[in-house]
């Protein structure tokens, strides 16, 4: 099983629909490096166009891997050390075909209802456990926009909770996300 996260910053949309570059967050970095060791991606793809924001990333990173952090706390750096900051999903997935030899089969998410076609978390499971590299992608702001959602090969259910009430944070879907595809492979 190879599967990489990554973290879509542009193109996703604003509350008006708008394409936007979203903002990189500090919580995010931390809580899905967190969440990408635990469950055992092979990296975390923050994708993001902006140098200012590469770079903000880069430095949070730095401090956690390399520098004071790194000995102040050695889980942070070992998770922090999955991140890898680029510019663009092609850039990515470049990186993925570079070290596993082929181009990863991309699974994208979306709180949306009405996007088309979608996996359930049965058939996601599968995909994820074969033998191919596979890389699943979270929105920031307010979600993916279409053209990347086209570009992917599966788009995954959403998730639902007991209300009408559907945004939550990137962060609480991908682990509910993630708990959901490998919970069934982790539990006796």
């Amino acid at each position: 099983m190879s599967f990489y996260i990554g973290l879509v910053h542009y193109p996703v949309y604003d509350k008006r629909g708008e394409i936007i570059v979203a903002a990189i967050t500090n919580l995010d970095l931390h809580d899905l490096a967190r969440l990408a060791k635990t469950y055992g991606a092979r990296r975390l793809y923050v994708i993001n166009p902006l140098r200012e924001q590469q770079d903000l990333a880069k430095n949070i990173c730095r401090h956690w891997v390399s520098g004071y952090g790194a000995h102040y706390n050695k889980d942070r750096k070992e998770a922090m050390s999955l991140i890898s900051v680029v510019p663009t999903l092609e850039s990515s997935m470049a990186e993925i075909k570079d070290s596993e030899g082929e181009i990863p089969t991309l699974i994208a998410t979306d709180a949306g209802r009405d996007k088309g076609q979608k996996v359930n978390y049965d058939s996601a499971r599968e995909i994820v456990a074969s033998n191919k590299a596979v890389m699943i992608l979270f929105g920031t702001a307010w979600g993916i926009a279409n053209e990347v959602i086209r570009k992917a090969d599966y788009l995954l259910e959403p998730i639902f909770g007991v209300s009408s009430y559907n945004h939550l944070s990137v962060r609480t879907a991908a682990a509910i996300t993630l708990d959901r595809l490998f919970s069934e492979f982790i539990r006796p």
